[in-house]
């Protein structure tokens, strides 16, 4: 049997020969002894912080290939000429995607197949299919290492349902242990994730989610002019390359076009493009031929790029979960950089359209009616429905989660015994829908909370996910310069348990951060942080809430969950 200590030298060893790593970064030991292990692990570790490593350093030491499943061709496509860039034989990587011809395809698995690969890099999509399924079973890999695993939660309803099926995906290559990575993942996008992959005795491992090198900075712009203004002075003050974000396509285009006309370097990219063109865009911007790159949420997932000094969002984000996300592609060099919100109340209005209305009930209900019909190929039931592919997807996944759909081999669903009626099934699944739609709206809440906020906004960043930073950041705005009717924090100091309502100190805690309550109406929820008189608790039934100190304490809205 390996000692801890040995398995701790051999990573470091294989470190160090095959990289030229003398030292892993903090946070990287772990995940790698416990991926060695052969171990299901969920990492969330900030962009640039080397989540790559954690896969790549044990697949060298692993006595089977490494399946790399990641949403994104163009990020695919950077990690693996990382590797292949080494010219190291045991780093060699090749892939199977929609960018590969079928003989280009059938090279790919012989190169694993005969040694001469060790990694395998693919899509979900790709794995759907059957006869794959067949080819990356028989080559016994040793792990699946999920890369932007928060993507199974963000996109998988409503975008690429196939996200959704990971789980049984990766069941039908052999079930081998599972690595997922992610640089942004809230306590319900990491149940998410643990659900959906079926992963095994797993404490997510969380790297210091905080950047001390990147100034987080808010401004309310009362009209365009001014947000405008405030766009272009960043763009005189800060002439490194940089990245606005946008709400939607067409706003992505006709800014880039009006920079353009301004005199500076923009470009735009969005998920409305072809493929062609956003590898042409994303290989420009990766060149520095694009100094402002315009773009949607579509754009920067897992981009390597270390000189990206600044993250402008020229729109309210859908949530702190891609807040975070985005602007952790600004200063990955570690040397100073900005992130710059520029909101409008109208902003907010967009993101909730874009959270969708009810799901239809009727079409719920005749699919579970089919499913009770017996097992089904996707296919199939896309004739007998007549849904689209990605409105199916959706379904399943909803009647799924409420225990109404089972798979059957490797490409087949019905209804399982233990399944309600379909009338039932589909008032389940539809419940469901709305508790979902009910959490992402106040996750803008939380959005907007981060905007309004005259505190510390890495604390109120942190605290959304779960991680509590005793002191105020240092890095933001109201840090710098405090608003003038900014509460200001107390110094630590004990409450006699005999004090009143009345004399409860600013942000004094109730009950104890990470702590888990109920309240009478929402049910059980996970108390996140404290902001001077308020609190935050994420609650199952309804998301995020922030509720007053004193009316939690007086009322006795909140009592603790008993385990």
């Amino acid at each position: 049997m390996i000692t801890l200590s040995l398995l701790s030298t051999r990573i470091k060893r294989a470190a160090r020969k095959h990289f030229g790593w003398r030292t892993l970064r903090p946070g990287q030991l772990a995940p790698m002894k416990t991926v060695m292990k052969r171990r299901d692990a969920l990492v969330v570790m900030p962009t640039g912080g080397g989540k790559s490593a954690l896969y790549q350093v044990p697949a060298t030491l692993l006595p089977g290939p490494t399946v790399v499943i990641s949403p994104l061709l163009a990020l695919q496509q950077d990690q693996i000429a990382a590797l292949n860039d080494r010219g190291v034989p045991a780093l060699r990587a090749v892939r199977i995607s929609s960018a590969e011809t079928p003989n280009q395809k059938a090279e790919a698995l012989a190169a694993i197949r005969s040694g001469e690969a060790r990694f395998l890099f693919t899509t979900p999509e790709q794995l759907a299919s059957e006869p794959m399924q067949v080819e990356i079973r028989s080559l016994r890999p040793a792990l699946v290492a999920v890369d932007e695993a928060h993507c199974i939660s963000s996109w998988g309803p409503d975008f690429r349902p196939d996200f959704l099926a990971l789980g049984h995906l990766i069941r039908a290559i052999g079930r081998p242990p599972i690595l997922a990575l992610t640089a942004t993942a809230s306590p319900p996008v990491r149940e998410d994730i643990i659900k959906r992959l079926g992963l095994r005795d797993v404490t997510p491992m969380i790297s210091e989610l905080d950047r001390s090198n990147l100034f987080l900075e808010v401004a309310y712009c009362p009209d365009e002019n001014y947000r405008w203004r405030r766009l272009t002075a960043l763009l005189d003050e800060d002439e490194g390359l940089g990245i606005v974000y946008v709400a939607t396509r067409r706003a992505a285009e006709e800014l880039a076009e009006r920079l353009t006309e301004a005199g500076y370097a923009a470009g735009f990219y969005h998920g409305g493009m072809n493929g062609g063109a956003r590898e042409e865009r994303h290989e420009e911007f990766l060149a520095d031929k694009i100094q402002v790159m315009v773009a949607t949420s579509a754009f920067g997932m897992g981009i390597d790029k270390a000189n990206i000094r600044w993250v402008a969002h020229v729109a309210l984000p859908d949530s702190p979960d891609s807040y975070f996300q985005e602007i952790g592609r600004a200063g990955r060099d570690g040397a100073p950089a900005r992130a710059l919100l520029l909101w409008r109340a109208e902003d907010e209005n967009i993101q909730r359209y874009f959270t969708g209305g009810a799901v239809d009930e009727k079409e719920l209900r005749d699919l579970a009616a089919v499913l009770r019909t017996g097992a089904h190929t996707k296919a199939e039931l896309r004739e007998k429905t007549g849904l689209g592919t990605r409105k199916l997807g959706q379904l399943l996944a909803l009647l799924e989660q409420v225990d109404s759909v089972a798979t059957i081999g490797t490409t087949k669903v019905l209804a399982p015994n233990y399944a309600p009626p379909a009338a039932k099934a589909a008032k389940l699944a539809a419940a469901e829908s709305e508790r979902q739609q009910t959490v992402q709206r106040s996750r803008i809440d939380m959005m907007r909370a981060f905007a309004q906020t005259r505190s510390c906004r890495g604390q109120i960043l942190l605290a959304y996910f779960g991680e509590h930073l005793p002191d105020p950041c240092g890095h933001c705005d109201n840090c710098l310069n405090p608003p003038a009717d900014a509460p200001v924090s107390p110094a630590p100091s004990s409450t006699p348990a005999s004090a009143s309502v009345s004399e409860i100190p600013i942000a004094e805690e109730l009950f104890p951060v990470h702590s888990t309550v109920r309240h009478q109406e929402w049910g059980p929820g996970l108390v996140l942080g404290y902001e001077n008189d308020k609190m935050t608790v994420l609650f199952d039934s309804v998301g995020y809430k922030t509720l007053s100190v004193k009316v939690v304490s007086k009322q006795k809205l909140l009592v603790p969950e008993e385990v």
